[in-house]
């Protein structure tokens, strides 16, 4: 069993910066892709990034490519995403998830996930 803590969600400017942290514990890290997602009110969970259990390969959704960058240290046990140049429309609940072996974009083959951490962006 694998549990998944966000950390590092807040609220800021249009414009400005967050560093999301998901930290995981009680499995092999290195042995789950992980992914990111959110959630905005009264929308679907949508994929946001996800990153191959050696970091070799990353991919992003069309909305955040060169905005957000998805990086993880196995031996921290943890997972980012950098988030650069934020928009209102990037509010939302942010969370993050583990997949065994191969990373996807589809939220059905996640395994597990953390509670989520609020993004506000204010315009």
């Amino acid at each position: 069993q694998v549990q998944l803590v966000e950390s590092g969600g807040g609220l800021v400017q249009a414009g400005g910066s967050l560093r999301l942290t998901c930290t995981a514990s009680g499995g092999t890290f290195s042995n789950y892709a992980m992914g990111w997602f959110r959630q905005a009110p009264g929308k679907e969970r949508e994929f946001v990034a996800a990153i191959s259990r050696s970091s070799i390969r990353t991919i992003y959704a069309d909305s955040v490519k060169g905005q957000f960058t998805i990086s993880r240290d196995n031996a921290k046990n943890t997972v980012y995403l950098q988030m650069n140049s934020l928009k209102p429309e990037d509010t939302a609940v942010y969370s993050c998830a583990a997949k065994p072996f191969t990373m996807s974009s589809d939220r059905g083959g996640y395994d597990y996930w953390g509670q989520g951490t609020q993004v506000t962006v204010s315009s």
